[in-house]
């Protein structure tokens, strides 16, 4: 069957695609909300599913509506994306002016299509058609692509035509994405700084994204950036890191895989020092935008330094006993409550009983205000 610009078997609504449209700075201070726009977006464009995908680094870490996370999930586990059709062949186009490419502009036939590994993917999963829309944020291109199943049928003119109009908003939403992020990330790094935390921020293919002066101080032979990476010389720690990083997340939080009790911690090894504790964080807010990149901080402590949390001089400045210094010290730290519960050897009872009662004693509400109380006594 010859693949033509015909008259699909569903229309889009401009009305609908134009409230969409409308909404899409919403995603700017509060990046969880693309999945819902681009739902929006596919109610419009009578469209099932859609994501988000950079043309040349994609990462499964990405935004997308949960009717594709299954395609996407078998789209990088079976390293689809290495050798992407669509994206060999659309980007060509999207490169000489085109704001919208589709099937009908990368394939002659529907039989030479359904050759593809790609599209074989797709029936499994009962998509087949596809457009995307093309946008940037700084030199980077991107893509929300939209999938449409086989009885959807493919995007015709009309529909391309309108699905354009999207592209320069999107360009506007990830620019200003991208700038707003990097600052939250910035306040991020700095905010360790001011409680003597060595912090780095990575993106989900291990690129070092920003850093604050405590972690460029640590660096040495066996642990620093090179070549915008990270580099360790414990091979171990570079693979446990790197696995973390690629992994999607099922939800907001970071989790290592492990036989021991060492939670989200990686331990980096050095030939004539202590160790590198490596804790792995998520980035939240506005700084996790996926046009930034930032996919974890890693929080630094370095086993060969001195570090004595003043416990006497919590304890007197703020009425709190010993033990409730302790904790304190290790809540300012970024330790969750089961973390001090294991590290202390105290059931998580009484961590939650001791963390109200430090609330209470300070005059804190939150663990960030609690960091920002203590870095003001740190000596």
């Amino acid at each position: 069957m010859e693949l033509t610009a015909g008259i699909s078997l569903t229309r889009l609504e401009i009305g609908l695609l134009e409230r969409a449209k409308s909404r899409l700075g919403e995603a700017v201070l509060d990046p969880g909300q693309w999945s819902s726009l681009m739902e929006a977006i596919c109610g419009a464009a009578a469209t099932t599913g859609a994501a988000l995908l950079q043309s040349d680094v994609r990462t499964p870490d990405v935004p997308m509506t949960p009717s594709v996370a299954d395609l996407l999930r078998d789209y990088f586990d079976n390293n689809l994306h290495v050798g992407d059709i669509r994206a060999a062949r659309g980007m060509p186009l999207i490169l000489s002016g085109r704001s919208v490419v589709r099937d009908q502009d990368m394939f002659q036939s529907e039989t030479v299509m359904l050759r593809d590994p790609l599209y074989a993917t797709l029936t499994r999963f009962r998509f087949r058609w596809f457009s995307g829309i093309s946008f940037q944020s700084g030199p980077a291109m991107w893509v929300m692509t939209l999938q449409r199943t086989i009885r959807e049928g493919m995007f015709d003119d009309a529909e391309l035509r309108a699905l354009g109009s999207l592209s320069e908003t999107l360009t506007e939403v990830a620019t200003l994405s991208h700038a707003v992020g990097k600052q939250v990330l910035l306040g991020t790094l700095n905010a360790f700084e001011l409680i003597n935390e060595p912090a780095i921020s990575v993106s989900s293919t291990g690129l070092v994204i920003g850093l604050n002066r405590a972690a460029t101080d640590l660096f040495d032979a066996d642990f620093r950036v090179r070549n915008s990476r990270l580099y360790m010389r414990d091979g171990k720690a570079s693979q446990a890191l790197e696995r973390l990083l690629w992994e999607r997340p099922r939800d907001s939080e970071i989790r290592l895989p492990s036989r021991g009790r060492v939670g989200n911690v990686i331990v980096a090894g050095r030939e004539s020092k202590k160790p590198i504790l490596i804790r792995v964080l998520p980035v939240h807010g506005a700084a996790s935008t996926p046009f930034l990149g930032a996919r974890a901080i890693l929080v630094l402590r370095d086993l060969e330094a001195e570090r004595r949390p003043p416990l006497e001089i919590l304890s007197e400045v703020f009425s709190l006993t010993i033990a409730e210094a302790r904790v304190a010290s290790k809540i300012a730290a970024g330790s969750s409550p089961d973390e001090i519960a294991d590290a202390l050897h105290i059931s998580r009872e009484t961590v939650r009983n001791q963390i109200k009662a430090i609330f209470g004693k300070t005059g804190t509400h939150r663990q960030s205000e609690l960091a920002a109380l203590v870095a003001r006594i740190q000596i």
